[in-house]
């Protein structure tokens, strides 16, 4: 299987494109697709949905995992947020991918086994997970890497429960 994390954001929206062949997970790419603060925010949108429409038609993944909705600091934020999920989403669904959502709790219990862990820990955790030789940068790569390695521990969990 393999699993397109997304950690939406209009500055960088995080990607990571993650391999499981049943005994190891694998990193293929991650990365940040960055947006300009020059750009009207329609401009934006549109970098991120061109972004995401080349690394899905690079990698071919099966299934795109994004990290799903939280309480923001503020209504504004909060709206541009649910904008950028929205093109990822519909861009990801677009390209006949399924779509998964993950909360930021369940991601962090997933990769850390700690709901409340720090940005340092679920980084760490990729890293070894992954058996990567430096942290992924940007941030919200390593985000993103978190949210596939969370869709696949996720599904292999469900299987067990299926048999």
């Amino acid at each position: 299987m393999r699993v397109l994390g997304i950690d939406p954001g209009s500055s960088v929206t995080g990607f990571g494109v993650v391999d499981d062949n049943g005994d190891r997970l694998t990193a293929i790419e991650w990365g940040g697709i960055r947006t300009s603060s020059k750009q009207s925010f329609p401009q934006r949108l549109k970098t991120i949905s061109c972004g995401l429409e080349e690394i899905i038609q690079r990698h071919r993944p099966d299934i795109a995992a994004i990290e799903g909705l939280f309480f923001a600091k503020n209504a504004r934020s909060a709206l541009k947020l649910g904008e950028v999920r929205g093109v990822t989403i519909l861009t990801a669904s677009n390209l006949g991918l399924e779509i998964v959502e993950y909360t930021p709790l369940e991601v962090k219990q997933s990769v850390v086994g700690y709901g409340r862990a720090e940005k340092g820990q679920i980084q760490d955790m990729v890293v070894a997970l992954l058996k990567l030789t430096e942290t992924p940068r940007p941030n919200d790569a390593a985000d993103a890497l978190a949210i596939a390695i969370c869709h696949i521990h996720s599904a292999l969990m469900k299987k067990r429960l299926m048999l």
